[in-house]
């Protein structure tokens, strides 16, 4: 009986110390990382037990960490990866900053490619941006009216302020070719096509006018996609969703629109894809559904517009539950090979931006700072600068030492009279902002 007392008696006791060293590991996370989104220790420990977790074992975890690697573009999640830039672009390409003048004739134009998050990020533009006459919503309408301040204009041209006005998911030939005469025109069609799973109602107008039946043929019999196998729908040679993002961001009259005799495929594609590059350089701003936060970030500085709340971050999607083989993955990887080109020089350009952007507040806020430490000095002369004595002694490194001290002295003196920043280093915030772009 008194054995059985014993050993609960000491199981308690090891219970009780183990929550105790719980509870003090807890307060020294918490007193050495206050902010968890900026501390490293949590970020590695984080990584340690994520991998501990995926890979079961030491072959698995050295490949993924190969993986990670190979891919510095991991950021917004658990894994520290440093941004290492692959491509060169202009400092015109990378400070794209505008002065949008919402008040005068300034349009903003949404490029909404489907199935890229563009619907939530549209819906932001017209119920999420501080505004000093914010858009019109009303329940069960899709669409918002924007107008300027004092004016019965609109200043956003997207799906949901001024409809699908050019065509439904209208391209960047579409768009430039369109939205100037609309927004010209005083007469805003009031009724738009709806959305559907098969964009029938897309108009694909290149140089004036859609594609021919035989430019363009269906890929189904019916009136949608219903009943098709992923199979038959990869096999369709016109399928539309194959490098949809190159196609809809390109100038398709380099390559004759939708007439693919003109040059080989690989010759059109590779037109389409730096036309695309070309055009994306070119916009002031464009995001990436995986980086919402930044994608909120730049759109903000480059626009000087604010957002109430915050973008939220979900990685989760429809197409991440369902099991595909392998070798389908690899496929659908083949078949939208430009796509993944663009995409990776599309978020190279996204993350380049954003670190720019970055260097140049900080930048912005040290130079205020030294403003401010000037007009300090201005009213403490005691810190301007110190009598020196000169001397041809050879004990002169002896005298400037004490000079040096006594300098020290008064700085002392006169401390306490100072901003607590006033002994920062001017270059403290000099460090490459590449060693937080990814936990931003």
């Amino acid at each position: 009986m008194d054995v059985k007392s014993s050993g609960s008696n000491n199981q308690q006791r090891l219970l009780v110390i183990m929550l105790m060293v719980l509870l003090f590991g807890v307060i020294m996370i918490q007193y050495v990382c206050p902010g968890r989104s900026e501390c490293r220790v949590l970020h590695q420990l984080g990584s340690w037990f994520t991998i501990g977790a995926a890979t079961g074992s030491r072959t698995s975890g050295n490949e993924l960490q190969d993986g990670l690697q190979k891919d510095p573009y991991i950021a917004e999640d658990r894994a520290l990866a440093r941004f290492v830039p692959r491509f060169n672009f202009t400092k015109d390409d990378l400070n794209r900053g505008v002065d949008f003048n919402i008040k005068g004739d300034d349009v903003i134009v949404f490029l909404h490619i489907q199935k890229t998050g563009g619907t939530t990020f549209g819906r932001h533009l017209v119920r999420n941006i501080k505004l000093e006459r914010p858009c019109e919503c009303h329940a069960g309408q899709k669409k918002c009216t924007c107008l300027r301040p004092g004016k019965m204009e609109t200043w956003l041209f997207s799906r949901f302020s001024t409809g699908w006005s050019c065509g439904l998911h209208a391209d960047w030939t579409e768009l430039t070719s369109c939205v100037p005469s609309r927004m010209d025109s005083k007469d805003v069609p009031k009724n738009f096509p709806q959305r559907g799973a098969t964009w029938k109602a897309s108009l694909h107008v290149c140089d004036g006018r859609s594609p021919t039946l035989s430019e363009l043929p269906s890929c189904y019999s019916g009136d949608d996609w219903s009943g098709c196998s992923l199979q038959e729908f990869m096999d369709c040679p016109y399928n539309l969703a194959n490098n949809r993002q190159t196609r809809m961001l390109a100038d398709l009259s380099l390559v004759g629109c939708y007439n693919v005799s003109t040059m080989t495929e690989e010759e059109r594609w590779a037109v389409l894809l730096e036309s695309a590059k070309r055009n994306l350089r070119g916009m002031a701003f464009f995001g990436l559904t995986e980086y919402q936060r930044k994608t909120q970030y730049l759109f903000e500085r480059t626009f000087n517009l604010e957002f109430i709340a915050p973008f939220t971050q979900l990685n989760g999607t429809r197409a991440s539950t369902v099991d595909v083989p392998p070798e389908t993955q690899q496929r659908i990887l083949e078949l939208n090979r430009w796509d993944v080109k663009l995409y990776e020089y599309a978020r190279d350009l996204f993350l380049q931006r954003f670190q720019v952007t970055r260097q140049q507040e900080r930048r912005q806020a040290r130079e205020r700072r030294q403003q401010e430490r000037r007009r300090v000095r201005g009213r403490y002369p005691s810190k301007q600068g110190l009598p020196q004595k000169t001397t041809e002694t050879p004990h002169t490194v002896v005298i400037e030492e004490q000079q040096r001290e006594k300098a020290a002295g008064n700085d002392i003196d006169s401390k306490g009279l100072l901003p607590d920043w006033w002994d920062l280093d001017d270059n403290s915030t000099d460090e490459d902002y590449t060693d937080n772009v990814e936990q931003w």
